[in-house]
């Protein structure tokens, strides 16, 4: 996994007020209980605290409507964060004073980061106030960045690897693949641009925004991720700062089992991109132009077929969290990268348990429409060659 851009100011963010709402003021600190037995008796007595359009129904099948998770999802993010959010013995209280258990808090936040609503609205439609809506989220992102970091992380072994390069041959025939690259944008509502802290922010579509980088697998799921980058920043500049770059560079990553083709080549592990990255023996882009051969033509198309995995991921990933989805209001830009790198691993969390509500979900798969398509011209010698031996074996011209 890739550096987290704000981790390193941990310390220093844990003593300020998260800033995605810049009206909130914050609340009085308030003495903590021990969690409630875990039991969906639990939602029972949550549903009744819900008002507005969350309590239309409060049977339970609305907990799905609501919190976009499998009970046995929640369940699980329950037991990954319970040790953290209880050791304090600090918990909060709703609006009439009564305890927040376990499941109370971390159902504010699954909220929170699911609906994209302002702290205002999760905090009315819970019945709780809005600056404990605050405190809660962001103990929770503490906690998930400790205890669900597992969650993500590349391929340790050559088994692991060996099953995720057969999916994606499965896809469209491209052998030895090991991931998908690409990146999207979370815009956010800075002041003028003309504020020179937040030039750097601003980006070719004329948004300020903040990069997430992701290889993904075949089953959406992040092996690698970067965020925090400003939004000026081309995919290539963000991917060559990348320590995924560094890594693969130096020999340390994509170093695994080497394919046999004919002609005595060798075809090493590699991750697939679109044109916004450099053409590199490890990285392999579409070939670009018009009248392309054929064995051009038929790689463009397995490639693309194969890409759209990641494109996918990312979408589902806004789609569903939806506080990095839209525009944000003046977030605080240290803390904004472990936010979306929180929604990262519960991404991930929902596909490791084959979570059903997640599966039952339609999602548009629109990943940053409004952006146009970067054009990255690096090409390198050696990852020409190799895409023009893997385009002619694929299409059967290079023969034994």
């Amino acid at each position: 996994m890739g550096p987290i851009r704000g981790l390193k100011r941990k310390e220093r963010a844990d003593k300020d007020d998260i800033k995605e709402e810049v009206q909130d003021n914050g609340g009085p600190s308030l003495t903590c209980q021990p969690s409630q037995p875990h039991s969906f008796d639990w939602w029972d007595h949550f549903s009744k605290r819900l008002t507005g359009s969350l309590s239309e129904s409060k049977d339970s099948a609305n907990f799905e409507l609501i919190f976009k998770i499998s009970r046995r999802t929640f369940k699980y993010i329950c037991s990954l964060v319970k040790d953290f959010m209880m050791a304090k013995f600090s918990s909060f209280t709703d609006i009439n004073g009564q305890p927040l258990c376990l499941e109370d808090q971390v159902a504010v936040a699954l909220r929170r980061l699911s609906s994209g609503e302002s702290l205002l609205i999760v905090g009315d439609s819970l019945h709780v106030h809005k600056a404990i809506v605050r405190k809660i989220t962001w103990k929770f992102v503490e906690a998930m960045e400790e205890a669900g970091i597992h969650h993500i992380q590349w391929p340790s072994t050559e088994t692991k690897m060996a099953e995720v390069k057969s999916k994606f041959e499965k896809i469209r025939g491209l052998p030895n693949c090991c991931g998908a690259i690409d990146t999207t944008h979370i815009k956010m509502c800075l002041p003028s641009s003309k504020n020179k802290s937040n030039v750097v922010w601003y980006d070719n579509e004329k948004h300020h925004s903040m990069i997430l980088q992701a290889i993904v697998d075949t089953d959406m799921r992040f092996l690698d991720i970067v965020t925090g980058w400003p939004g000026s920043l081309s995919d290539s500049t963000a991917f060559k700062s990348s320590s995924f770059f560094k890594l693969c560079n130096e020999g340390k990553r994509l170093n695994g089992e080497r394919m046999k083709l004919p002609e005595e080549t060798e075809l090493k592990e590699y991750i697939i991109g679109d044109i916004g990255f450099p053409l590199l023996p490890w990285l392999l882009t579409p070939y670009r132009g018009s009248n392309l051969s054929e064995y051009k033509v038929s790689f463009n198309r397995r490639h693309t077929s194969t890409h759209v995995v990641a494109q996918k991921a990312l979408s589902r990933l806004k789609e569903t969290w939806k506080i990095i989805d839209g525009e944000m209001w003046r977030p605080d830009k240290n803390r904004l990268p472990r936010i979306i790198f929180v929604c990262c691993l519960l991404h991930n969390i929902t596909i490791d348990l084959d979570d059903e509500v997640q599966k039952e979900i339609l999602f548009t798969y629109d990943n940053d429409s409004e952006y146009k398509q970067q054009i990255c011209d690096a090409v390198d010698k050696a990852g020409a060659g190799m895409r023009r031996k893997l385009a002619l074996y694929l299409s059967g011209r290079l023969l034994p």
